[in-house]
């Protein structure tokens, strides 16, 4: 206790070396010291810790009264070193206070993991600011540097340490709960993706196909139709995108196929099992199929969301009743729901029916063919195979031409073939007078009976034939009738779409890039688009089905272009009289006729011949002539032949305020880059005598 008692306090003598000793201050051995001392020198050293206390660290005393002697001297000379040692001793101070308190916090959280300490063990954790002032128990090293550091590092181990061997506990305790949950739920999703049977084929590594849906549920490119436009659009886009996975959703029951032979080469084949083969042979005499590719070429529908390199897959037989535009999902007439990225309509149109006819029984309506498809094809060939009249009504394209190819089976079997239509002539709407009146004359050299100026009053059953009866009175008697009076687009979806419809020209109103709205274009027979030269317009033609189709797929790869292609048609009345037109043909328009002699070469054979496709547009395609000069030649000017003369060849201008809107090449072929550029500079000619050398109308 003696000792002790020393210890704690020393004399004046010794307090005030220690404190001229730069070392750390005791607050009880201060407060000691100075009792000790004069009054006269408390009073000094008071006012030198006021003068601090005004100048913070700086090593002037400022302030101080000089009168405290030598002591005082001394203190103010070592003031600035022990003012760093003190901020340096109260950071410690503090450091080791927050240490302690989290090296509490600690060994309350290891105590369950570990036994209570012992002896000296605790002591570890203590540190001399943190105890009663004593020499004994204070730490020798310099503060701030080694002593107080590795305190500080052994408390931030331990924190670490301790905190690790928390985790590994929990850890270690859930582990076998853990693994049960993930087991149990891998379990349960493989149960819901492999039936019993279907296990033992996803262990060999193949994904058996009893597991793969009939239709899929999301497809990337969607194309609603299985037409021309349909196809053209599913070949553009994997040709810009060969790993595209595309759908073709069609009403109809066959693949894509063209629709032209349907009414022309296929009716002049010799072969017997025509209509199960649907092969032909060309003006050129070349064979080809009617469907544009063979039923390798597909990939079957529920394949395709798994081949490695994509394909186009055709749902037939299907048709899509709803769109929801919004969600980008199609509801088919089964009830299945398709999701796309993008969707192309491409419905085409149905064929228009009289509505005297429609009005009839249905007595009448089973004796009626409304052409259009290959089911109507094979329909009408087998009837002609056994009735004795068929009756045509329409005297446009399509009409003229299956009485042309019925007119042919007239001769050599005996069958009856009518025409009649309402126009003064064939193609009445399309060509001038003159030439239409030619052309009718042409349909019955062929075997035809043709009726013009004749409107359909009613249609009723008589006995075991139709009686139509016409306006004018006459009455026909028929035991099949074909109507041929043109066509309706399928605009159904736009109503669940929320798409537009022209009012004018009927179809789907879309914008120069064949969009009818986000991720949805339209194509072929069902899009009314705006003509840049011709303002807007719907075309019901093969080539426009193969182009627009073709552009509407590069725009929804990405392409942007616009549709400025100018559709050219044809129609062939038999292998010998043929005609291509572009722009607008429109027997109301004034024209502008120059013909010529014909040559043996002036033919659709011919042409045939030259081109190597009896489908003239894939040859044509979206060609135009570079450059379109017209100037004054020697060459002897083309004249419109007289009455009653044959038209051999020449060409035909359809006018509107003077400038060129529509051609017509008649028996002249393999010239329509030439019309379409013409077509396309939009310029008065003087002379169309001059521009119709352009197409060497005169040559031998």
């Amino acid at each position: 206790m003696g000792v002790e008692s020393r210890r704690r306090r020393p004399g004046p003598v010794a307090a005030v070396a220690a404190r001229r000793g730069g070392r750390g201050r005791r607050r009880g051995g201060r407060n000691m010291a100075a009792a000790a001392a004069p009054p006269q020198r408390r009073r000094g050293r008071k006012t030198a810790r006021k003068g601090r206390r005004r100048r913070g660290s700086s090593g002037q005393w400022g302030g101080g009264n000089r009168r405290a002697g030598g002591a005082c001297a001394v203190l103010s000379a070592g003031s600035g070193r022990r003012g760093r040692e003190r901020r340096e001793e109260t950071g410690d101070m503090f450091r080791c206070r927050v240490a302690a308190a989290a090296a509490g916090g600690l060994v309350r959280a290891l105590r369950p993991l570990s036994p209570a300490p012992r002896g000296r063990a605790a002591a570890v954790l203590q540190c001399h600011h943190l105890r009663c002032p004593s020499r004994s128990l204070t730490s020798s090293g310099v503060p701030g540097k080694a002593g107080s550091n590795l305190l500080l590092y052994l408390i931030v181990g331990g924190t670490v340490t301790g905190t690790g061997a928390y985790v590994y506990r929990t850890l270690k305790e859930n582990k076998e709960r853990f693994t049960s949950r993930v087991t149990t739920i891998t379990t349960r999703s493989q149960e819901k993706e492999l039936s019993p049977s279907d296990t033992d084929a996803a262990s060999q590594g193949t994904a058996a196909p009893g597991a793969r849906p009939e239709v899929p549920s999301h497809v990337p490119f969607l194309l609603i139709g299985g037409g021309t436009a349909a196809f053209a659009a599913a070949r553009s886009i994997r040709a810009r995108d060969p790993g595209a996975r595309v759908l073709i959703v069609s009403e109809d029951p066959a693949l894509p196929y063209m629709r032209p032979p349907l009414s022309k080469e296929l009716w002049f084949s010799d072969d017997p099992n025509v209509t199960e083969t649907l092969r032909f042979k060309q003006w050129n005499g070349k064979e080809r199929s009617i469907y544009f590719q063979p039923p390798s070429f597909y990939v079957p529908v529920r394949d395709l969301p798994f081949v490695e390199n994509g394909g186009v897959a055709v749902l037939c037989g299907k048709k899509v009743v709803h769109m929801d535009v919004r969600g980008n999902i199609v509801k088919l007439s089964d009830g299945t729901q398709i999701s796309y990225d993008k969707c192309l309509i491409a419905t085409g149109g149905s064929p228009r029916n009289l509505p005297a006819i429609e009005r009839a029984g249905k007595d009448v309506q089973q004796r009626l063919t409304l052409f259009r498809k290959i089911e109507d094809f094979k329909s009408l060939e087998k009837i002609s195979r056994e009735v004795k009249s068929i009756t045509i009504i329409g005297g446009g394209f399509l009409g003229s031409e299956l009485a042309c190819a019925l007119g042919r089976r007239a001769r050599t079997r005996g069958l009856e073939v009518i025409q009649l239509f309402p126009e003064n002539g064939n193609m009445g709407k399309v060509l001038p007078e003159y030439l239409s009146n030619w052309t009718t004359e042409k349909v019955r050299r062929e075997g035809v009976n043709v009726m013009p100026n004749a409107v359909v009053k009613s249609v009723s059953v008589c006995g075991n034939r139709l009686m139509i009866k016409l306006k004018d009175g006459r009455k026909v008697e028929t035991d099949h009738i074909v109507a041929a009076v043109g066509l309706e687009p399928n605009v159904e979806l736009a109503k669940s779409a929320g798409l537009e419809v022209d009012s004018d020209f009927g179809g789907f109103r879309v914008n120069a890039e064949l969009q009818a709205r986000s991720n949805i274009w339209v194509a072929g027979d069902a899009a009314c688009f705006y003509d840049i030269k011709l303002g807007r317009r719907r075309v019901e033609h093969h080539d426009h089905a193969v182009v627009s189709g073709r552009l509407a797929g590069e725009n929804m790869t990405g392409a942007a272009k616009p549709y400025w292609h100018q559709s050219m048609f044809w129609s062939d009345l038999g292998p010998n009289v043929g005609y291509e037109a572009i722009g607008l043909v429109d027997s109301s328009l004034p024209t502008v006729g120059v013909f010529a002699k014909a040559t043996a070469k002036d033919t659709p054979k011919s042409a045939t011949e030259q081109s190597g496709t009896g489908i003239r547009s894939e040859s044509e395609t979206e060609a135009e002539a570079s450059e379109v000069h017209i100037s004054p030649s020697f060459s002897p000017t083309p004249q419109v032949p007289k009455q009653g003369e044959d038209y051999g060849k020449g060409v035909i201008f359809y006018l509107r305020d003077k400038v060129v809107v529509g051609i017509v090449l008649w028996n002249i072929f393999n010239r329509m880059p030439i019309a379409r550029k013409i077509i396309k500079d939009g310029e008065e000619h003087d002379d169309l005598n001059e521009v119709a050398k352009l197409f060497n109308i005169h040559e031998e």
